[in-house]
């Protein structure tokens, strides 16, 4: 890999983060005006769309990104991810892009935590001394037994939880599946689960707040297809740290649209969780160079 390629990688990461950013804070918008499912319904409409679009255009078409020895697997996946996306936006209307953002982070020490039960790897002591540090930041942003409690933070927690299980489980497919298809399925279970439950809780929405729904779908699909490409021209070591830029393009909406502020425990236990979270990559990294 040339450092070309990994700057461009960065850079588009860095976009990815910031179109996925904007989508939160219009997932925030629509969930707030009508109901979460069906809003996420909507979502997985065009992103289904948008998937079996690229499947198509790829070598073998859809027979070939559709094809995999593990379906149930596949399937858990995208049963998965879709209800996560249901649990995310439900914690941006309850607590903020700010906050959900800054638990949510802890994601990649739980992927670090249940890589062991789950695949089987090896974590050193130094990994799991990050991973205590970053939940210590958790209980930071948390604060139990320092203020009111406020339950909508175990929203967001489940969500990072939820996660964190998809992404191990994609981990997983990988040793038999491809990245196609593993994206196949994706997309088309979630549409699927998606419709049978939130074809149910359908509401009219304002000429106004379906051009919302349009630049939601197509942020959707953009943040994918520039995270694609990122993966494309640069290693996921190399990028993924970057990953990190998200919270802050989030919280810099949550501050300017929403009127959020940032409480000093929430920045102080962020701040903890991504230093943490940087670290257990960087140590992933030295491991796989070193192996």
């Amino acid at each position: 890999m040339t450092e070309q390629n990994a700057r461009l990688g960065i850079l588009l990461m860095i976009a990815t983060t910031f179109v996925f950013a904007l989508q939160d804070g219009i997932s925030r918008h629509l969930a707030g005006e009508y109901n979460v499912l069906m809003v996420v319904m909507i979502r997985y409409w065009f992103f289904a769309a948008f998937v079996i679009t690229v499947a198509a255009r790829s070598q073998g078409g859809l027979r070939a990104a559709a094809r995999t020895e593990q379906p149930l697997l596949q399937t858990t996946r995208g049963v998965l991810l879709a209800l996560e996306v249901c649990v995310m936006v439900l914690a941006f209307t309850l607590l903020g892009l700010v906050e959900s953002h800054a638990v949510f982070t802890c994601y990649p020490l739980l992927v670090a935590a249940l890589s062991g039960p789950i695949l089987g790897e090896k974590v050193g002591w130094r990994r799991w001394t990050a991973i205590g540090v970053g939940f210590l930041g958790v209980l930071i942003i948390l604060q139990p037994g320092f203020r009111v409690f406020e339950p909508a933070a175990l929203i967001a927690l489940a969500s990072a939880f939820m996660f964190a299980l998809y992404g191990l489980l994609t981990r997983y497919a990988a040793r038999k599946d491809s990245a196609a298809t593993s994206f196949f399925w994706t997309g088309t279970v979630g549409a699927v689960v998606m419709t049978v439950i939130g074809i149910w809780f359908w509401e009219p929405m304002t000429p106004r707040d379906w051009g919302w729904m349009a630049v939601l779908c197509v942020t959707g699909a953009l943040g994918h297809w520039l995270l694609i490409k990122a993966y494309a021209v640069a290693e996921a070591s190399v990028v993924q740290p970057f990953a990190y830029f998200q919270l802050v393009f989030a919280s810099a909406l949550g501050f300017v649209v929403f009127d959020e502020t940032l409480e000093t425990n929430v920045a102080i236990g962020a701040a903890l969780v991504v230093a943490a979270g940087l670290f257990t990559l960087w140590r992933a990294r030295v491991k796989a160079q070193a192996s």
